[in-house]
């Protein structure tokens, strides 16, 4: 499993998009193409925004649909994240026509 501490690409504030597709096309992708599990570890970040969120992982829900959720993991998400986590999950989820709970991977 590979793990990817966000606080050292983004900062205790994640809201740089351009970051966040980085993770995704660089490291996230490359992991999930080999059918491994990635932690995305929020340790040290007091709060991202939903477009970070959405830059991170929306492209790769759609892609790959929702039970790619079952390879990635949400690690030390204070409150406020794991609420920004949980929207932008629900919104891809409501595009794809997916009911009912996934689980929040956290």
């Amino acid at each position: 499993m590979k793990h990817i501490v966000i606080f050292d690409r983004a900062g205790a504030f994640a809201e740089n998009k351009d970051v966040a597709r980085d993770i995704r096309i660089k490291e996230i992708l490359p992991i999930l193409a080999q059918d491994e599990e990635v932690t995305l570890d929020f340790d040290k970040v007091d709060a991202a925004t939903q477009s970070f969120v959405h830059a991170l992982i929306s492209d790769i829900l759609r892609k790959y649909g929702g039970n790619t959720l079952d390879h990635i993991f949400f690690k030390s998400c204070n409150i406020t994240v794991q609420k920004i986590i949980g929207i932008v999950v629900e919104y891809m989820q409501e595009g794809m026509g997916v009911e009912g709970d996934q689980g929040d991977g956290f």
